[in-house]
């Protein structure tokens, strides 16, 4: 068994997307996904699977939604190990914890588009692009950041959701082993 995190965008957020934890833990555990776990309302799921792939994953999770609350949800599946990652190489680990954000990418952007990006600039947010994801520095927080999901899926044309640093290190405990 492998663990796994999906991390679903775009659900719970107003009267938009709206999915209860418990539905969607039973439709999970209905398919196969074991030890289903959710982490506050905004779409994080931690499940142990036989399924090999991240694409696989993101494929069983993203139909089951569909099929059962009929919504075409945006899903990523991360490992603990990426997100370990992720968190260990944030070069703005100095920064305030309420300020950093993490866009986590469902594919690598291509080379083109990341050096074009990387010539932006705004004002009180910073950034610094991998493969996997877009760390943000935030000073005036996210809700008032240009910075943002939309503007980076945009410009890297790739698929990708945004977490607090909170909810990576709270994902990283979910995770672990006793």
């Amino acid at each position: 068994m492998n663990t796994y995190i999906a991390l679903l965008r775009g659900i719970n957020l107003g009267s938009h997307h709206k999915i209860k934890m418990t539905e969607l833990r039973a439709s999970l555990e209905h398919v196969g996904l074991q030890n289903v776990q959710t982490y506050i309302q905004s779409g994080n799921v931690i499940f142990d699977t036989d399924i090999n792939g991240k694409e696989k994953i993101q494929d069983v999770v993203h139909a089951v939604i569909l099929k059962d609350f009929g919504f075409d949800v945006p899903t990523l599946a991360i490992t603990r190990e990426a997100v370990e990652s992720i968190l260990k190489n944030n070069p703005f680990a100095d920064e305030e914890e309420n300020r950093l954000y993490f866009v986590l990418l469902k594919n690598p952007p291509e080379k083109s588009l990341v050096d074009q990006f990387k010539e932006q600039k705004f004002d009180n947010e910073d950034f610094h692009i991998t493969d996997q994801c877009v760390y943000l520095v935030c000073k005036k927080g996210y809700g008032n950041a240009k910075l943002n999901n939309n503007l980076i899926e945009r410009k890297l044309k790739v698929e990708a959701t945004t977490r607090n640093l909170k909810t990576m290190q709270k994902l990283l405990e979910m995770t672990a082993k006793d």
